[in-house]
């Protein structure tokens, strides 16, 4: 079956750096776009980043653009979200996804979903 494994999260200082991988399985990696979505406490799920099946084509929600980059890496079946500059507001539980075919950025449209990392950022 298809699993997704989100590592990487923590507590950061505001202004810190985080890293963040997606190990994927069980599905034909270079045929899924790839997305990052994330959820505070309280708030529903929101869009973060996403990348097409290439890493040529990428795009992010404007509160993260700027300060977060997506790839990721086909032969290792693993998608990143390096974020710098982090800030109070970015707290949340990071999840990635992988939705067959071209990027979207509603969460609805992504077919598998992993168990989330959390991120803590202090101010």
């Amino acid at each position: 079956q298809v699993q997704l494994v989100e590592s990487g999260g923590g507590l950061v200082q505001a202004g810190g750096s985080l890293r963040l991988s997606c190990a994927a399985s069980g599905l034909t990696f270079s045929s899924y776009a790839m997305g990052w979505f994330r959820q505070a406490p309280g708030k529903e799920r929101e869009f973060a980043a996403t990348i097409n099946w290439s890493g040529g084509t990428t795009y992010y929600a404007d509160s993260v653009k700027g300060r977060f980059t997506i790839s990721r890496d086909n032969a290792k079946n693993t998608v990143y979200l390096q974020m710098n500059g982090l800030k109070p507001e970015d707290t949340a539980v990071y999840y990635c996804a992988a939705k067959y075919g071209v990027i979207r950025v509603g969460p609805r449209d992504y077919n598998y979903w992993g168990q989330g990392t959390q991120v803590t950022v202090s101010s």
